[in-house]
C-alpha cells in the first residue's frame, strides 16, 4: 500500500507488506517515513538505503534522476495512503467522514509520539526545485478533491463539500504542527472540536 505519515505507515506495511516487496519499493517507503519525521533537509539517503536493506550505490540504479526522483515517488506514496484509509472507513454522515479524517492525523501523532507529521508538508516548505513543489501541490489538490468527494457521498453539495475539505486539510496540517511543537494533543483536539462544529449542522439537516 501507500502513504506518508510517520510510524503509521510502518504499521500498515507490517500487516500488508505489498509495498515492501522490492528494494525499490522499500526505498520509497523509507524515504516517505523519513520525510514525515525528519523533513526534507534532514532526510539522509544513506540512512534510507540502510533502512530499506538496499546496497550502497543502488539509489541511482533504481532512481536515475537521483534524490529528487526518489522524493517524487515518496510523495506519491504519501498521497495515496491517507485517502485510501479515509475511503475505507465506513461513513454515512458528514460527522463520520470528519471523524475518520481526524483519526488519521490523531493516529500519526499518537503512534509516533509526536515525532512524525505530514511528509507532503515537509517537502512543501523545504523543496528547492519546481518539480517537488508541483508534486506536493498535486497531492494536496488530490486530497482536497477526494475529501470533498467523501462529503458529497453523504449528501453535501459540491461547492460546500469542497470548502469543508479545504478547511479540514488546512486546519489539520496546522494542528499537527502545533501538537508536535508542544508535544501535546491539546492543540489538535481543540482544532478537532472546532471542526466538528463546522459539520454538525450538516448532519442535523439530514434528520
Amino acid at each position: 500500500m501507500t502513504f506518508v505519515i510517520g510510524n503509521t505507515m510502518t504499521v500498515v506495511i507490517v500487516k500488508g507488506e505489498s509495498l515492501a516487496d522490492s528494494v525499490k519499493q522499500r526505498m520509497i517507503v523509507q524515504a516517505a517515513l523519513s520525510l514525515a519525521s525528519k523533513g526534507l533537509q534532514r532526510t539522509s539517503f544513506s540512512e534510507v538505503l540502510e533502512a530499506a536493506g538496499a546496497p550502497r550505490g543502488s539509489l541511482y540504479h533504481h532512481f536515475p534522476g537521483g534524490k529528487d526522483e526518489l522524493i517524487l515517488a515518496a510523495l506519491d506514496v504519501a498521497g495515496a495512503f491517507a485517502m485510501q484509509q479515509l475511503e475505507a472507513a465506513p461513513a454515512t454522515s458528514p460527522a463520520q467522514v470528519a471523524e475518520a479524517f481526524l483519526d488519521l492525523w490523531r493516529g500519526v501523532l499518537a503512534r509516533s509520539d509526536f515525532s512524525a507529521g505530514c511528509a507532503v508538508a515537509a517537502v512543501t516548505v523545504a523543496a528547492e526545485t519546481p518539480d517537488l513543489v508541483a508534486r506536493a501541490a498535486k497531492v494536496f489538490r488530490d486530497w482536497r478533491a477526494r475529501v470533498a468527494a467523501q462529503f458529497q457521498r453523504v449528501g453535501e453539495a459540491p461547492q460546500r463539500a469542497a470548502e469543508i475539505a479545504t478547511l479540514f486539510i488546512a486546519a489539520c496540517e496546522g494542528a499537527v504542527l502545533l501538537a508536535r511543537a508542544e508535544r501535546s494533543m491539546e492543540p489538535f483536539e481543540r482544532t478537532a472540536a472546532s471542526l466538528r462544529l463546522v459539520v454538525a449542522p450538516l448532519g442535523e439537516r439530514d434528520r
